[in-house]
């Protein structure tokens, strides 16, 4: 368990319950049907992640716009090393990769975490495109 802000568990639980049309389409059409755990907007350190699977110790944040801003480029940077020196990777999407590449984005997590579209909790033909 890795220490956490508590003043930001309120906001995680208001992100969780809000989430973006494409974090939602991520955690329904996939990620809450992988054969692991996977926490939605994880609190770690100072903070919030999108997507957590700590059995990988993997973290997937799905990016808007915003994110392409120079300070937010920035203030992205020091969190990734932040979690990298916990051993931590970091997937990075932006919401055109899950709204143009979303299979291209399935695959890569599946490969990362050594499974296939076969070990869903569903039948690999009805994961949704």
């Amino acid at each position: 368990m890795y220490p956490y802000n508590k003043r930001l568990v309120h906001n995680a639980q208001t992100l969780r319950k809000n989430m973006t049309a494409e974090e939602k389409r991520l955690w329904y059409d996939f990620l809450r049907l992988l054969p692991v755990t996977v926490k939605r907007q994880k609190n770690i350190e100072n903070y919030i992640l999108d997507f957590y699977i700590a059995s990988a110790k993997l973290a997937i944040e799905i990016d808007g716009a915003q994110h392409s801003l120079p300070e937010n480029k920035e203030a992205d940077a020091e969190r990734d090393a932040t979690l990298s020196r916990r051993g931590i990777t970091v997937l990075k999407y932006t919401n055109k990769d899950i709204n143009e590449r979303y299979h291209a984005v399935c695959e890569a997590v599946l490969d990362i975490l050594q499974l296939t579209a076969s070990d869903l909790k569903i039948k690999a033909s009805s994961f949704k495109e």
